[in-house]
């Protein structure tokens, strides 16, 4: 396999990367390094997983480049027969603020993507989001309980559910956009591809800030004893997926006799968390709590997002094995040996 990782240093890219060097894949990183820049950040880890890459990986091909940039990107991915698609602005807060560059990266970006995928005849996974329902979810009934909000009837959300209709912030549209065009080329160009719309995922290697990565933000706080704002009211549940079981996921798919498909991704019922419930856990963790300020809801915030995963079971064979005590001990784990560099 000749693999492109687009956004390879980036937290989901830079555990694609890992991965498939392991099984022996010839692996390119192409990436911008602007995840500060995007989420106007003064972050001091931006070159992390690089160089974490570059010190643990020697064999892997760094590229520092623009996916919104195509001659830069075809220049680098001239020779791939697949690209994982991780590259993108993922903050929803940013993108309000600020929604060109949002659009160029996770827009044009993909566009771009998928024109190099198109000429090399290579098979495609793309890091879509449930951010693609948009403001659709809230309309879902609820029950309100005492640490988490949770769905009256619905077992999760299905890929039927509808994309149309509704409020998305500009993330959503750009990230909607993307994954629509992935979706056509397969069906018009016949190309292999994986469109994956991601809940939360977290891990090892994830600097999470306050608009982005909401449980490596609130263990990171946790530890370092920051004061943390809960935008809402902190019953807000998601369903959470570990890192590491979503790129076995990709892995699955890459390998799979599965020409094409959307699947939602993510803990689904089994594993899921409210804000609240996560301070819980690190509280447990780590004996120690940070100060909690409330604000107002953030624009489309959806209540609750728990993904149905019965269509990506039956298609692929696969199911989540990390537990959210489980993958939130080990991410604690990693902030306490590496609390210098936050």
């Amino acid at each position: 396999m000749k693999l492109l990782v687009t956004g390879g240093a980036g937290f989901i890219g830079s555990h694609v990367v890992e991965h498939f060097v392991k099984k022996g894949a010839e692996v390119t990183v192409f990436d911008n390094l602007c995840r500060a820049k995007l989420l106007k950040k003064d972050e001091k880890n931006a070159l992390y997983n690089w160089n974490f890459l570059k010190e643990h990986y020697p064999k892997v091909h760094l590229i520092k480049g623009d996916i919104a940039d195509n001659r830069s990107l075809f220049e680098a991915g001239k020779h791939c027969d697949t690209i994982i698609h991780t590259a993108a602005q993922t903050a929803v807060t940013t993108s309000v603020v600020d929604p060109e560059p949002d659009f160029q990266t996770n827009a044009l970006g993909t566009f771009n993507v998928m024109e190099l995928a198109r000429k090399n005849n290579a098979a495609v996974v793309y890091c879509s989001t449930n951010k693609v329902y948009g403001d659709n979810v809230n309309s879902l009934p609820l029950i309100e309980k005492e640490k988490r909000y949770s769905f009256s009837s619905s077992h999760g959300i299905a890929e039927t559910f509808s994309i149309d209709g509704c409020e998305h912030t500009p993330y959503g549209c750009s990230k909607l956009a993307g994954d629509v065009y992935v979706q056509d080329y397969a069906h018009l160009y016949g190309l292999n591809t994986g469109v994956f719309r991601m809940s939360c995922i977290y891990g090892t290697r994830q600097f999470g800030v306050e608009d982005q990565g909401w449980v490596a933000w609130f263990t990171i706080a946790t530890i370092l004893g920051k004061p943390l704002t809960i935008y809402g009211d902190g019953k807000q549940v998601r369903d959470v997926l570990n890192v590491h079981d979503l790129v076995k996921l990709y892995d699955l798919f890459l390998s799979s006799p599965v020409k094409h498909g959307v699947w939602n991704t993510g803990g689904g019922m089994a594993k899921t968390m409210s804000l609240l419930e996560l301070l819980d856990i690190l509280g447990k963790l780590t004996g120690t709590k940070s100060a909690i300020s409330f604000s107002d809801w953030r624009p489309s915030d959806q209540k609750v997002y728990i993904s149905d995963i019965s269509k990506v079971k039956k298609d692929l064979g696969w199911e989540p094995n990390i537990t959210p005590e489980e993958g939130v001990k080990e991410l604690v784990e990693w902030v306490n040996e590496n609390k210098t560099m936050f």
